[in-house]
């Protein structure tokens, strides 16, 4: 249930924060959402903390996204 929960909010922040922004704020977004599903499912499965899971890869996640959206912005995509 945890991780259903922890997917329903990831993936509404990222339908909120996604609209009209540049690609570095798309990229962290998404890629903190993603991070969080993920994180949260690994979580689960080693050792049953979501919440530590979901925290880390949202971390992990948006630092990735930005930096790959962010290289986007300054090569004009």
């Amino acid at each position: 249930m945890k991780i259903i929960l922890t997917s329903i909010v990831a993936l509404s922040f990222v339908s909120c924060t996604t609209t009209g922004s540049n690609n570095a704020t798309t990229g962290a977004a998404g890629g903190g959402a993603l991070g969080a599903i993920t994180g949260a499912i690994i979580g689960n499965n080693t050792d049953g903390n979501v919440t530590k899971g979901a925290l880390i890869g949202a971390g992990v996640g948006a630092a990735g996204g930005y930096a790959v959206g962010n290289e986007q912005d300054k090569r004009g995509y």
